[in-house]
């Protein structure tokens, strides 16, 4: 059996990312929307540290990433870890390293003292839903994501 290993990210791979990142777009049809380059990524993960990577490995060749970061709940008084990104290359689907990863950030957050573990899903990525499900994660019905983007956002911030 194969068993699967994490490593963190470092600034050497900002092109390994991006990779991941263009594997995910693709797979949620979202291709076009990819901004993204080595040097944004370079810039707001390693410099800013706004976020963190976690790299899903197989015999020590990256199959997979994880991209979180620390979000905040008033309720808790806490913080939290979101967990933006999750992708494994569809070749190495099926062997657990999906469940691993979670298991691995929710240690992650215990350690740290984090009051959740937060993520979306897209509603038509069933296969995806399905799986949370298993693991006991709880839809948020009640909630509506909002965004403002581009030029939207520059206008609201009066420039």
């Amino acid at each position: 059996m194969n068993t699967c290993s994490f490593r963190k990210a470092e600034e050497k791979d900002c092109g390994l990312i991006l990779f991941f990142i263009k594997e995910l777009a693709a797979y949620e049809k979202m291709s076009d929307q990819v901004e993204a380059t080595p040097e944004k990524l370079r810039e707001w993960l390693f410099e800013k540290n706004a976020a963190e990577v976690l790299f899903i490995c197989e015999e020590k060749k990256e199959v997979g990433f994880a991209l979180y970061f620390h979000n905040f709940s008033t309720f808790l008084g806490k913080a939290g870890i979101y967990l933006e990104d999750l992708y494994i290359l569809p070749e190495y689907r099926g062997r657990g390293y999906g469940k691993a990863v979670l298991k691995k950030l929710a240690k992650t957050a215990v350690e740290r003292g984090c009051g959740r573990l937060e993520w979306s899903c897209l509603d038509w990525n069933e296969p995806s839903i399905q799986f949370y499900l298993s693991l006991g994660a709880v839809p948020m019905d009640d909630w509506t994501t909002y965004r403002i983007t581009g030029k939207t956002l520059a206008d609201l911030a009066g420039r």
